[in-house]
């Protein structure tokens, strides 16, 4: 029988799948009925069930190291003795007519990942010259390297006595002596062994002349008893020549999916309306060394095909250990600094370099040379010497709690004493995974979208009581109020519309489309409006471009920006607009009438990207500063300076708007998301950045010296994110205390256009007149 015989035979037609485009009036998605889980022909195949709950997002229900969102899988070879004179029916179910167990789970997988050895190795400090040995490690380098698995296949495949075989076991021998001797946290570069070449050239000789590889079958199922809204699984990574890749969808679903992985290599998947949301599978070829990763990977970013090697792979690969492994987020402490030792897994990965030569790497040991780990946290509970004017508002969604099933809190930290007051859980309503939010002109309520949902929820501001729900469309992102009508525009970034709902989200007004029939569904993210009440822009992460919407009329016109923009900023007069591009690594700023963008000559343009790479090269690594995976993104209300969050490289873009360039960087923490700014005591501004995976939320001076430039921005502030005894409560923390930080608000409001509609009182009061009138205190003050 032929492998493409084979491959028809194990191929799944995916099951059927619902919409998940909101109705005009906000109805929640009508989910199909979820067809079985496709069951492939032989070797398992490998199951994401996509979950609200952190940390096993897209879960194998195995574990590796901590994470449950790795899958492993053998690709399977067929059997040249199983096959042998066999009809199509006797081989359709015949495990003896396939080598390779596709998915692997239980003893297998510890076998390939080598789990057994993972504390062993995890403990071994990699101390650049000082590097330990792969002897060092004490544990059996031949099992280590997963050459035991390579003369396993390589017995299944060739007949007994092949002499073969026997310079096989030769070459083992000969390369485990040279590794042994070789520093374990450096590559070993198999073309510069002489054992390593000859093994690698004869598995390569097998595997062409005696067998081909067959595809792994992939099922994702999203289904009502694990989340609440719909996903989507794109393909972020995978290997040079996969086909049908990239693997994508024309917008979120509920029910299954199917894909096949045709090559060994690494492949990625996240979900576009939740970009946290990540899932792995690493397909091996058991006849060589290692787990593959693939000679070349495509990455979804700037058209990326790098070698595996590259250090944009191992880049990613740390955030992905990082992201979907909660025992690798970083605890900070008001009392002590404490220690980050984040785990990988102790498997070896064959990987290559841009000569094409196979670069054998131990995965846990090389990422803590790579990445300096483990490293020190300072101190956190640092407040900064000026206060803050009101209220920072804050989600802290990866809380979890006594009282609900699902994640996330509101919490507020008091901007004059700089202690957390308050968190808002509302396990009477099992809030789901709280995102962003807004107040109302009058302060009285706390709006607040549950992004793994499909409600927008209102809450009393000075008591936490929850006032109303109100079901807007699946997976809403953001709000924000009208500053003329004090409506609410609510993002769906499940849907293709922002949904304009009534002051107190007492009903749906008006849906605002951000697409047209004929795209794909847009799913916009983090919008943001003018404080003239003119503009909305949204980033539409699926069409790769943004949406101006005029406000009034309902009507809007697309925008270019970079790829997978997310978030959005506004200068105060509302003249133009920043939008971060998630997998573009820039910023785009596009004009919302006239051209009001700054070119690096200093004329006025309609569009300009604001490069995050100038000083980063995907293959050798940075040259200097350098941002990846931005997310939230705010002007400064008096238009001093411009902050945009870098989940990929932990740190913050300065820029000036008034040359449209980066002026500084500065250091954040793991997930680095959310950016937003309010009134500084006696003048100016602080912006307030929160982060997924540390307990923290800093505070950024943007102009220390007032003098309207941000190139002296600076941290001033990092404060513990966790309830304290005195924190009023409405149920009780089961874990992750202060971790998840997403959206942020504050109370005033200090963007032009709201600040002007702040109620006078007391704390109010504190605002100077400039802060009171940011675009026209020349004439007001």
């Amino acid at each position: 029988m032929s492998a493409a015989l084979a491959m028809t035979m194990i191929g799944v037609a995916p099951g059927a799948v619902a919409s998940t485009e909101e109705s005009p009036v906000a109805a929640a998605p009508a989910a199909a009925p979820v067809a079985a889980p496709p069951v492939a022909f032989g070797p398992q195949p490998a199951l994401f069930t996509l979950r609200d709950d952190q940390g096993k997002w897209f879960d194998t229900g195995t574990d590796i190291f901590g994470t449950q969102s790795l899958a492993v899988a053998e690709m399977p070879t067929l059997n040249p003795g199983g096959v042998l004179g066999s009809s199509v029916g006797d081989v359709v179910g015949n495990t003896a007519s396939v080598i390779g167990k596709g998915a692997l789970s239980g003893a297998d997988l510890a076998e390939v990942m080598n789990l057994d050895m993972a504390e062993q190795v995890h403990n071994v400090r990699a101390d650049g010259a000082n590097s330990p040995t792969y002897a060092d490690l004490g544990v059996d380098v031949a099992k280590l390297l997963n050459l035991d698995t390579v003369r396993k296949t390589a017995a299944q495949l060739l007949p007994a006595g092949d002499a073969r075989l026997g310079e096989l076991d030769v070459l083992i021998r000969e390369f485990v002596s040279e590794a042994s001797a070789a520093p374990a946290d450096k590559p070993l570069d198999m073309m510069k062994s002489p054992a390593g070449s000859k093994l690698m050239n004869l598995t390569k000789g097998i595997r062409a002349a005696d067998s081909a590889l067959l595809p792994v079958t992939i099922n994702f199922n999203v289904g009502a008893e694990n989340t609440d809204t719909a996903h989507m699984a794109s393909a972020i990574i995978w290997p040079d020549g996969a086909s049908g890749m990239p693997f994508d969808q024309a917008g979120a679903w509920i029910g299954d999916r199917t894909v096949e992985l045709t090559q060994p290599g690494l492949y990625a998947f996240a979900c576009k309306v939740h970009p946290y949301m990540l899932g792995a599978v690493a397909v091996d070829d058991p006849l060589t060394p290692g787990v593959d990763f693939g000679n070349k990977l495509h990455v979804k970013s700037r058209g990326m095909n790098v070698p595996s090697y590259a250090n944009i792979v191992w880049q990613l690969v740390q955030k992905f250990f990082v992201i979907t492994n909660p025992g690798n987020w970083q605890h900070y402490s008001d009392t002590e600094a404490t220690t980050w030792d984040p785990g990988f897994a102790p498997a070896p990965l064959l990987t290559f370099d841009s000569s094409g030569s196979p670069q054998l790497v131990l995965l846990e040991t090389y990422m803590k040379d790579l990445f300096s780990f483990p490293s020190t946290l300072p101190k956190a509970g640092v407040k900064p010497a000026t206060p803050g004017v009101g209220e920072v508002w804050f989600d802290t969604q990866m809380e979890k709690y006594a009282g609900k099933t699902k994640s996330g809190a509101a919490t507020m930290l008091n901007a004059s004493t700089w202690e957390i007051e308050r968190k808002i859980a509302a396990p009477e309503i099992n809030m789901n995974n709280p995102h962003n939010m807004w107040t109302d002109k009058n302060e009285k309520y706390i709006y607040q979208t549950e992004w793994f949902s499909n409600m927008l929820d209102v809450f009393d501001r000075k008591t936490g009581k929850l006032v109303r729900r109100i079901e807007v469309g699946p997976g809403p992102t953001h709000v924000m109020s009208r500053t003329d009508t004090d409506q609410l525009h609510v993002a769906l970034g499940g849907g293709g519309a922002v949904m304009e709902v009534a002051p107190g989200g007492t009903r749906i007004d008006r849906r605002l489309p951000v697409g047209t029939p004929d795209e794909l569904v847009a799913h916009p993210h983090a919008h943001w409006m003018s404080g003239n009440a003119k503009w909305m822009a949204t980033p539409n992460v699926n069409l790769y471009n943004a949406s101006l919407v005029n406000i009034k009329k309902g009507t809007f016109v697309h925008k270019q920006t970079g790829e997978f923009p997310i978030a959005t900023g506004m200068n105060p007069t509302g003249t133009k607009t920043y939008m971060a591009d998630f997998l573009g690594a820039s910023i785009s700023c596009f004009s919302n009438e006239k051209a009001a963008c700054i070119a690096d000559d200093g004329s006025k343009v309609d569009y300009k990207k604001i490069d995050l790479w100038s000083e980063y090269d995907p293959y050798s690594g940075p040259a200097g500063n350098w941002g990846g995976l931005g997310i939230q993104i705010a002007v400064a209300p008096d238009n001093s300076g411009i902050i945009n969050a870098n989940t990929l490289t932990s740190n913050l873009t300065i820029l000036d708007p008034k040359t449209d360039k980066i002026v500084a960087w500065l250091p954040c923490h793991a997930g680095c998301h959310g950016v937003n700014f309010g009134a500084k005591k006696g003048g100016g501004y602080y912006g307030y950045v929160t982060s997924k995976f540390a307990n923290v939320i800093d505070v950024i001076d943007i102009d220390p010296n007032g003098d309207g430039s941000p190139a002296d921005a600076a941290v001033v502030g990092t404060l513990l994110a966790d309830s304290t005894s005195a924190t009023q409560m409405d149920d009780a923390i089961a874990d992750w205390n202060g971790f998840g930080g997403q959206g942020v608000m504050t109370i005033p409001l200090a963007y032009e256009g709201w600040v002007q509609r702040a109620p006078k009182n007391a704390v109010n009061n504190q605002l100077t007149c400039k802060q009171r009138n940011p675009v026209k205190y020349k004439s007001k003050c």
